[in-house]
This record gives structure tokens, C-alpha cells and sequence, in this order.
């Protein structure tokens, strides 16, 4: 997987400047540091037994961490389950010590929500950045690559975060002089999304969506064309690279079909 690939002090350095500078990962760490101070002041007579609850919900965030690390493609899917498993563990743990300190926990994660987005993977491969008139006009241009394969998204969309590292890594891997990669954020531009047949109602549900076209005239879209379509299943390299059939495009390229 990816994110075991990425290894190295680099990336551990990447993720933890990420922690101390984004609000979102910033919170969440005040927010579970605040237990050790309030489990501090625990009364006497409730340590051994919080003692044992506490040991019993770090053994099963482990195992549902190491369960997760295993079937998630990227860090970002990764490191929003195990905030949920840490936050529910966390809240079961302080309901045993005082039904109030579980209530305050549930007010703090719910503001943490309110004020802070998990952020998505920043960085594009080879794909480009696009506004809805810029890829109608690459589209229209008989010059350009033959087949483009767009995603759109929206960064509000935890979807859209989730899998936000896939596109990027595939364009790295297939991009070529027969097929180019584009994004277009549909947070910014929401009044376009009925333009490529994509609804934003019910809470951007048909987010993200993967469109290739084949000169200028789209041939593939993942989710299916339906206005209440959304996907069903988790959107990973595998499942996009056997949906729009990369591998044979880059063969095609290589045999310059």
C-alpha cells in the first residue's frame, strides 16, 4: 500500500509538520490531550477499575487500527477511521469515569467538526488543475491528448478527502501523450456540475465522480449516469484502473495504437 510505501524520516516528518499546522489534526490532538489531566484528578476509588477499561479500549484501537491499515489504499481513509475508533473509545472510557466528562468530550469532537476539515492530499502528480470552461475548451480542441480522464470533487465532500490520493498517483503511473488527467473542484464551481450530468444534492453524494472522454465525447463515468447515483463501493486505484481500463490505454500508448 501507499501509504506503507511512503516511509522513510520524510514522510514521517511530512505528517507530523501537517499535525502542529493544520486546525483539523491540531484539535483532534488538544482535544485527546486534555484526557490526561482530567484522568488525573479521577477519584481514588474508580482508578483500578477505569484503569482496566482504559487498557481494554487501547487493545481494541489497535486491533481495529492494524484492521484498517491493512484494507485502506490511503492515509487519508486510514487516519479518519482511527480518529472515529480513538474518539468512540475515548468517550466509552470517560462515561466510566464521570457521565459529564463523556458529554464534554461529545460538545469538544462536535465543535472540532464544526470548525475544522479533515484536509485532502495536496499535491496533483501529473494531473491538472481545471476550470469547467478550461477542459470544455481542451475537449473542443481537435490538438490535445485523446482520451482525458477527470475527476471532480469538492473538498468538502469526506469522500472526496478520503480518496483524494488515488487520481494524483494514477496520473503518475498512466499519464502519457495518448491520456491526460485533469481535476475540477466542484466546491468552486457548483453551478457547473449539471453541465457533466452530476447532482450535488443530498449531501454531494455523487462525489467524486470520474468522467474519461475519448475526443472530446465522454465514453466512461464512474459512478453510473443516474441522478441519484452514488458510489458503492470505496474508490481505490484497482477500482478505477479496471472501471476506465488504464492498463490497456497504456498499452495502446506503448504500441502506438
Amino acid at each position: 500500500m501507499e501509504k506503507k510505501r511512503e516511509g522513510g524520516g520524510g514522510g514521517a516528518l511530512e505528517r507530523t509538520s501537517q499535525i502542529v499546522s493544520d486546525p483539523y489534526y491540531f484539535l483532534h490532538f488538544m482535544a485527546f490531550f486534555s484526557y490526561l489531566p482530567i484522568r488525573a484528578s479521577a477519584a481514588p476509588h474508580t482508578s483500578h477499575r477505569l484503569f482496566d477499561r482504559e487498557l481494554q479500549a487501547f487493545l481494541a484501537f489497535l486491533m481495529f487500527s492494524a484492521i484498517k491499515m491493512v484494507r485502506e489504499e490511503t492515509w487519508e481513509a486510514f487516519v479518519a477511521d482511527s480518529l472515529l475508533y480513538a474518539k468512540i473509545f475515548l468517550i466509552g472510557v470517560s462515561l466510566v469515569m464521570d457521565y459529564r466528562v463523556g458529554i464534554w468530550f461529545c460538545v469538544i469532537f462536535s465543535v472540532v467538526y464544526l470548525l475544522a476539515q479533515q484536509p485532502a492530499f495536496s499535491k496533483l502528480g501529473t494531473a491538472k488543475k481545471l476550470t469547467p470552461m478550461q477542459l470544455e475548451d481542451l475537449l473542443s480542441d481537435g490538438t490535445t491528448t485523446k482520451y482525458w480522464l477527470i475527476e471532480f470533487y469538492a473538498c468538502s465532500s469526506s469522500k472526496c478527502v478520503r480518496s483524494s490520493r488515488c487520481f494524483p498517483e494514477l496520473s503518475i503511473t498512466y499519464s502519457n501523450s495518448l491520456l491526460s488527467f485533469g481535476t475540477i473542484d466542484l466546491g468552486l464551481f457548483p453551478n457547473a456540475a449539471s453541465k457533466f450530468g452530476i447532482s450535488l444534492a443530498g449531501g454531494m453524494s455523487q462525489l467524486p465522480t470520474y468522467i474519461l472522454y475519448e475526443k472530446g465525447v465522454e465514453v466512461h463515468r464512474f459512478p453510473d449516469f443516474y441522478v441519484d447515483a452514488a458510489p458503492s463501493l470505496p474508490v481505490t486505484k484497482k477500482l478505477l484502473c479496471q472501471h476506465f481500463e488504464l492498463d490497456r490505454l497504456l498499452l495502446d500508448y506503448i504500441n502506438g495504437s
